[in-house]
């Protein structure tokens, strides 16, 4: 079997890699970047060149041959040896007539515990979601943003004495809403300096978030250790991290208890796999990050049912056009369900594992023209004095 054609499919916020062979296989994949994705079309063209001829099964050698032949990397590139590997693996999957979890090992789960996206741009609407999301049968509940979704043309103006009392305070009421069976899963947006986050995860103790995701700025793998060495509630970081051995120095620091990987920019199932054994050695959990399309939903169910440490794993809710309308509230009338031919059984917090061929999922065929691209804005938060604030 060889590989015939590359493909790139721009359709929505979404950028995807279409494998074809000479069998008549072939396989789809999801590139990461979130707001680069245009240059990560590029770069996976750019490997159209290498990979035509080549044998689609032999999928560790083109890993290796497309992050090292060249002196640079960075989440581009690597969103484009994503999306190829996973649509490697959708290929050979189809080729052996097994879902992928079966080439990585097999299942050691028949279902994949999920977390949703609350948002919420008042106090009132953050609660209001949280009861509407454990209704709908989720036992855990993500994305929870105590500095809430403000838009971003909103100033930011609290101070350090506000940034404690009213995350805490919103903490409080999810808590008292949702009861104590609930996980709460809070992304703290990289909104805070480590003394201050400190400070704030000794506030929120009582309440028993499960995690703390990004209380600071991830690039500074000493910090995040730091605060997650005075902290009793467990970090969770990693998805801005493009490279295993990045991987291999954040969790030699013990800088975080969740690893939160994006196959979508991680190196896709081989990169992800690598860093689950890493953790794996450490006693370390991953928290699979996924903002992106069905597509990368069912990609992260094969690797979680393969993968014996998952803790838990992102779900983007496939009746909205895109993370970033749900969270930003765009009111856009799409549904990224429609771009697809099937989306995984969702029960009682949990995701049915695919049992169809390769990924068990695929693009409709006129997924460009009924979904036309639509790029990320260039569009950053400020603080009230002009200065720019993460969120």
């Amino acid at each position: 079997m060889k590989i015939t054609d590359l493909k790139v499919i721009r359709a929505n916020r979404c950028v995807f890699a279409r494998i074809e062979t000479d069998e008549g296989i072939y396989g789809i994949g999801e590139a990461g970047a979130w707001g680069f994705l245009e240059a990560s079309g590029t770069a996976i063209e750019t490997f159209k060149s290498y990979l035509i001829g080549k044998n689609p099964l032999d999928i560790e050698h083109h890993w290796q041959y497309m992050q090292r032949f060249s002196h640079f990397r960075g989440a581009v590139v690597m969103a484009a040896v994503s999306a190829i590997d996973i649509a490697l693996y959708d290929i050979a999957g189809k080729y052996f007539g097994v879902p992928v979890y079966r080439l990585l090992g097999g299942k050691c789960r028949d279902k994949v515990r999920v977390y949703n996206h609350t948002a919420g741009q008042t106090e009132e609407q953050l609660v209001e979601n949280a009861v509407k999301g454990k209704e709908a049968g989720f036992t855990a509940l993500g994305h929870l943003n105590p500095y809430l979704d403000e838009p971003r043309d909103m100033p930011f103006h609290d101070n350090s004495t506000e940034l404690l009392y009213k995350a805490e305070r919103r903490v409080a009421k999810v808590r008292e809403a949702v009861g104590e069976s609930t996980d709460l899963c809070l992304e703290l947006h990289r909104r805070l300096d480590p003394g201050l986050a400190v400070q704030l995860s000794h506030r929120l103790e009582k309440y028993n978030p499960m995690f703390l995701e990004d209380p600071i700025r991830p690039d500074n793998y000493d910090e995040m250790a730091y605060v997650a060495a005075h902290s009793n509630i467990p970090i969770a970081t990693g998805e801005r991290i493009t490279s295993f051995y990045d991987f291999a120095m954040l969790i030699e620091k013990h800088a975080c208890s969740y690893i939160r990987a994006s196959i979508g920019v991680c190196g896709g199932f081989t990169g992800a796999m690598k860093i689950a054994h890493l953790a794996e050695a450490h006693h370390m959990s991953l928290v699979p990050h996924n903002p992106l399309s069905p597509v990368t939903t069912n990609a992260v169910l094969q690797f979680a049912a393969a993968t014996e440490n998952i803790m838990i794993c992102e779900y983007p809710d496939p009746y909205k056009a895109s993370t970033a309308d749900n969270l930003m509230g765009n009111n856009v009338s799409l549904r990224q369900v429609d771009m697809v031919t099937e989306i995984p059984e969702f029960r009682d917090g949990y995701l049915m594992v695919p049992d169809k061929p390769g990924l068990g999922i695929d693009l409709i065929n006129d997924v460009e023209e009924k979904f036309p691209f639509r790029p990320h804005a260039v569009s950053a938060r400020l603080n009230l004095d002009g200065s720019v604030c993460d969120q």
